[in-house]
């Protein structure tokens, strides 16, 4: 591999000329070479990527050549390097401007470069991901994800740990581990090593006695609520002095699952009072005897993850511990546990979590409006689960790259979604081939006077501009249909352009009028004639209208438009999640679309003239209708 970068490192020489025919074969090349490739070398960001990319960035007249679109490959790769990796892709920039009291401007740019402690040459950098197997990953997953890969694999030549955090065995199961498995390797994420806290349950145990001897830990029967009140009112539980003798007969009992064993829990004996409430003395181990998904019944207690976190980061050599700033409180609990049990170091830094309006990313309620039947499931399209935002037709290089644009700020902000769909858009527009579909209930049939005798078919490009995606077919009669909404707009006599037709007048326009509408009735278009009149200018026409021919084998579509789970742009404590869900959240229009929609699959993603992008969701089979999911273009804010 460090062969391969180093050939290409030479071959960026050839890129440098400012002269594009001197430039243009090794460009070709390099176009040839990324047909298949994210990455010139390997699969990841390499110093390959870096020079190649800086070279024609740098190179005027290679840049501009880009910019015109002419080597699909190259300028998808040129882009996605540019938009993924913003530090490695900079070029040297000019000083920034001045406002006017003298400061130098914000960037408001991610910005990677957040200074990890002690990195060295970045080799010996561990990172982990500790997902709980609870539910699927939701795209605030994804973040702590990338972001660990990102400064594992990417800023530096480190290693990421994938560890399970499977220590409930009340809400886990094997189904949401394997799910959380495919949808990182679908992000381009894989972990050096794949590891379960539940790996560690007998260490875990040992670590929790040894508090316990040390005086470091106690057994607490309080009740939950009282509990809950000590703690902040800052009152010491009556347990809190035990000894020793009695703390571990008490945590045997729990290890043995009895019924005394089960009204007690473990908590850390660190503070009462300290200001920062997660100091005091956390829950550490508490009993049940739900059967475990990989233990069985092995155990009958189960350590809280605030105890495991540190302990399996140092064990499993974790230097970095990156997470979200809601566990800012905690790091002083994280470091107190290190210290206590005298563990290697393990340096802590937070980040801002991922948050979108009118959005839920609390797996709790997920795992509520799932059950409940709410959605149709953890991949509904209305869920920001990475599968649900997948099947309403995110890329996974748009997810990637949003992700990896917002950085590791500790800025926490409510994002909206028209950024992030706005990010697909550039990735879906040069792979949508573009078809017509006609709203079923509100088509009007059109006579074409002018039109050539019988049925002809013309081969069209599905796109008019990316031409790579090949032909379909475009069927021509004297007999068609128009929507209700384009037929009720036309005036007589008015000229309008029929999309991939050509020039037609108005000559006739037959009306029915509904006597109930207010105030005076509403004139609904029965029916149109037309005249062709191809030699006119479609650039003077101010309607441009689709239209299909009724002599093809028109295909059923049902198109599938969501709203919002929720009404709120955040939910605040003590709101309701029932009383803010939308009981409006998903529209279906049956339309009819062109002959070559029967042979759409799956995951496609399209273009419906007029309507918007779409995701095949169902394929056209046996006579059922194909369903179509809108994918949002981040327009319309």
């Amino acid at each position: 591999m460090e062969a391969q970068i180093k050939e290409w490192q030479d071959r960026a020489e050839a890129l440098k000329p400012l002269n594009l025919k001197q430039i243009e074969p090794s460009l070709a090349e390099l176009d040839a070479h990324l047909t298949l490739r994210s990455h010139i070398v390997g699969y990841g960001l390499t110093e390959a990527d870096t020079t190649v990319w800086q070279t024609l960035r740098g190179n005027r007249v290679a840049h501009a050549y880009i910019k015109q679109n002419l080597m699909p490959n190259l300028c998808r790769w040129f882009r996605y390097i540019e938009e993924a990796y913003p530090q490695q892709a900079a070029i040297p920039e000019r000083p920034k401007e001045k406002n006017n009291n003298g400061e130098k401007q914000k960037d408001d740019s991610a910005n990677f470069d957040i200074g990890l402690q002690d990195v060295g040459d970045g080799t010996g950098i561990v990172t982990r991901f500790p997902p709980e197997p609870s539910g699927y990953l939701h795209i605030g997953h994804a973040k702590a994800a990338l972001l660990n890969d990102y400064f594992a694999h990417e800023k530096y030549k480190g290693t990421l740990l994938l560890r399970f955090d499977d220590t409930n065995p009340i809400k886990e199961k094997q189904e949401f581990q394997d799910a959380i498995v495919e949808d990182l390797a679908l992000m381009g994420i894989k972990a050096d090593k794949v590891s379960h806290t539940s790996d560690y349950f007998k260490e875990l145990y040992e670590y929790c006695v040894q508090l316990i001897k040390e005086g470091n830990a106690y057994a607490d029967d309080t009740l939950q609520e009282k509990m809950r009140d000590e703690r902040m009112k800052g009152i010491p539980s009556e347990r809190r002095d035990s000894s020793v003798e009695d703390n571990l007969a008490r945590f045997e009992e729990m290890k043995k699952g009895t019924e005394e064993g089960q009204r007690w829990c473990i908590r850390a004996k660190m503070s009462v009072d300290d200001p920062n409430k997660a100091m005091r003395d956390p829950v550490i181990y508490r009993c049940s005897d739900e059967e475990h998904h990989r233990t069985g019944d092995e155990w009958n207690i189960y350590p809280t993850y605030d105890f495991c976190c540190p302990i399996v980061d140092a064990i499993e050599g974790v230097t970095h511990a990156l997470r979200t700033t809601e566990y800012n409180d905690r790091d002083a609990q994280y470091q107190w546990f290190l210290k206590a049990l005298r563990l290697r170091p393990v340096y802590n830094w937070g980040f801002a979590r991922l948050n979108f309006v009118r959005t839920l990313l609390s797996k709790r309620k997920l795992t509520k409006i799932v059950d409940s039947g709410f959605v149709w499931g953890w991949d509904d399209p209305r869920m920001p689960t990475v599968r649900g935002v997948r099947r309403r037709g995110v890329t996974i290089p748009a997810l990637r790259e949003f992700i990896l644009k917002q950085g590791p700020s500790k800025n926490i902000v409510n994002l909206d979604w028209y950024s992030f769909w706005a990010t697909n858009k550039k990735y879906i527009d040069p792979i949508a081939a573009r078809y017509t579909a006609i709203a079923e209930d509100a088509k009007v049939p059109v006579t074409v006077i002018g039109a050539r005798e019988g049925v002809i078919t013309e081969e069209k490009d599905k796109h008019a501009k990316y031409t790579n995606l090949g032909k379909k077919k475009v069927v021509f009669s004297s007999s068609i249909i128009m929507e209700q909404e384009d037929a009720a707009s036309f005036a007589q006599d008015e000229e309008i352009t029929l999309m991939n037709w050509g020039n037609a007048i108005v000559r006739k326009i037959s009306h029915s009028i509904n006597p109930l509408a207010k105030p005076s009735g509403f004139k609904t278009v029965t029916a149109l004639e037309l005249e062709l009149h191809l030699q006119g200018d479609v650039k003077k026409t101010s309607k441009k209208v689709t239209w299909l021919s009724t002599d093809q084998n028109l295909i059923p579509v049902e198109l599938v438009d969501f709203d919002y789970l929720i009404t709120k742009d955040k939910l605040e404590e003590g709101d309701q999640l029932e009383d803010f869900l939308n009981p409006n959240t998903e529209t279906r229009t049956k339309a009819l679309a062109d002959c070559n929609v029967a042979e759409l699959k799956v995951d496609d993603i399209v273009q419906f003239d007029r309507k918007g992008y779409f995701r095949i969701d169902k394929a056209f089979a046996h006579g059922e209708p194909a369903i179509a999911f809108q994918i949002p273009t981040g327009r319309g804010k």
